[in-house]
């Protein structure tokens, strides 16, 4: 299976729009353009959205398909992950045919969404399994590691090709992290046997501040406008690009 690209970019999310940002991609030939100046700027993996006509959020295989053909074919050397988010639009049995059915070889699932038909989501991991498709485990806060013991066959969450991320701050007060929030599942993580491919994300303000302590912990970062506008400094990035090149000074990464 594909492993986690070290620096991802997420540069749309299901949420935010232009009166947001308006360099925030929501078409297609946006996102792909984005790809581009962020694969430039050291970024080595894409977490695509998608949307509709109308600018809402879209899980449909049919548009993934497409999406990935043209991004393959635009930057074929930047890994693309699909998000399977309900956004309160999508229920499971969706977001799992749409997991499966996408042609995506990396797609990320949050844990929580799983779990509303949890004696479902040990089959479903299975079959991405054996398909090939690395999937992304989402962890909002350190008790979501007892989630992934109930969900996730023993024989693929004890592995380290184990994808995870790890969400820093998305319940935090105006919904700003803080580095420190990563303590708590580098604690659980300590208690695993053996290494994990772990990345982390964070909102607000501190992006950099918790994505700098991730790389120095040994983990892979997510980066851009799905969580967070702003640099470190607090001014408004002016694109996702320009969120990446920050994280790549603030790491000291070299070119991927």
């Amino acid at each position: 299976m594909r492993v986690l690209p070290r620096l991802m970019v997420a540069p749309t999310g299901a949420r935010r729009g232009k009166a947001d940002h308006p360099a925030l991609p929501v078409t297609l030939p946006e996102i792909v353009e984005t790809a581009r100046t962020c694969h430039e700027a050291g970024a080595d993996g894409l977490h695509l959205h998608l949307r509709d006509a109308e600018g809402r959020h879209l899980l449909d295989a049919g548009a993934y398909r497409e999406a990935l053909a043209e991004l393959r074919d635009a930057v074929p050397e930047m890994a693309v992950q699909v998000t399977t988010e309900a956004a309160g639009a999508y229920a499971p049995p969706h977001q799992r045919a749409v997991a499966l059915a996408a042609g995506a070889d990396l797609v990320s699932v949050a844990l929580r969404e799983m779990a509303a038909e949890a004696r479902a989501a040990p089959g479903f991991y299975a079959t991405c399994a054996e398909r090939g498709i690395a999937v992304q485990h989402i962890l909002y806060d350190a008790g979501d590691f007892d989630l992934l013991t109930r969900l996730v066959p023993e024989g693929l969450r004890d592995i380290a090709e184990l994808q995870l991320i790890f969400v820093l701050g998305r319940y935090s007060a105006g919904q700003e992290s803080d580095a420190r929030d990563l303590g708590p599942f580098l604690d659980r993580l300590a208690a695993r046997e053996g290494p994990v491919d772990w990345a982390a994300c964070a909102f607000g303000r501190a992006e950099t501040a918790c994505l700098r302590a991730a790389h120095a912990a040994g983990g892979k970062m997510r980066v851009g406008f799905e969580n967070s506008l702003w640099h470190e400094d607090g001014r408004v990035a002016r694109d996702n690009a320009e969120r990446v090149r920050a994280v790549v000074g603030a790491c000291g990464l070299d070119s991927p």
